[in-house]
């Protein structure tokens, strides 16, 4: 996977596709991630028939005028395919019977298709982490993060934009869904992504809590 950063203009992306041919590299799939100031920041799927070419990969796209290599990294074994990777992540969620287990299968399950390193969810009221899965940081600093971002929001701006953390309100659930990963920035579409996931995290939540409801409470009218 090649993050790119490319001049926002005709035949910019060919020309690097013409590099990555050059050193008998296959353009597999491409995610535009994020277009603005005369930048499109886009992430290639690369097939090499050699990882030895990997160094002159890099090389020759770096060569191109105007590109800016921002990472480069592996994709596991089975491929990489977005659409499918986040179908099969809302399945799971959605099978989740109860609130618990649906809070262990977000923090599971749900970094696969956003590409986070780490997942946590934490209450809105007061920044009580809730659940969080292998790698997130302390309790303390995911809820400093959550407090300060929420406070810059507030204000107008967005202390995560650009940055390797961001998160999506569960509102009905009253709680947030925070995902973070190491020194690559979540741009435009991928917080679009993260904040759609929030909405499916959030519906079920709240019909697992009625569910579980009814089945601690029969003899309450719902």
């Amino acid at each position: 996977m090649l993050r790119l950063w490319l001049p926002d203009r005709p035949g910019a992306l060919g020309a690097v596709a013409s590099r990555i041919g050059a050193v008998k590299g296959d353009v597999v799939g491409i995610d535009i991630l994020e277009i603005g100031n005369g930048q499109a920041i886009d992430e290639l799927v690369v097939q090499l028939p050699d990882e030895s070419l990997l160094e002159l990969l890099i090389e020759e796209v770096q060569q191109v005028d105007g590109i800016k290599l921002e990472d480069v990294r592996p994709i596991e074994a089975g491929g990489h395919d977005p659409r499918l990777d986040a179908l099969e992540t809302a399945a799971l969620l959605v099978a989740s019977p109860d609130p618990i287990s649906l809070l262990d299968a977000v923090c599971t399950h749900a970094g696969r298709p956003l590409g986070a390193s780490w997942v946590a969810v934490l209450s809105l009221d007061d920044g009580e982490v809730r659940a969080a899965g292998e790698g997130a940081p302390t309790a303390g600093w995911l809820t400093a993060f959550l407090a300060g971002s929420r406070s810059a929001a507030a204000l107008g701006g967005s202390a995560e934009a650009g940055g390797d953390v961001t998160w999506a309100p569960l509102a009905g659930a009253g709680l947030a869904l925070v995902v973070g990963r190491d020194g690559t920035p979540w741009r435009a579409r991928e917080r679009r992504q993260v904040a759609a996931l929030a909405r499916i995290i959030d519906a079920r939540y709240r019909e697992t809590s009625r569910t579980d409801a009814r089945r601690r409470h029969p003899s309450i009218g719902w």
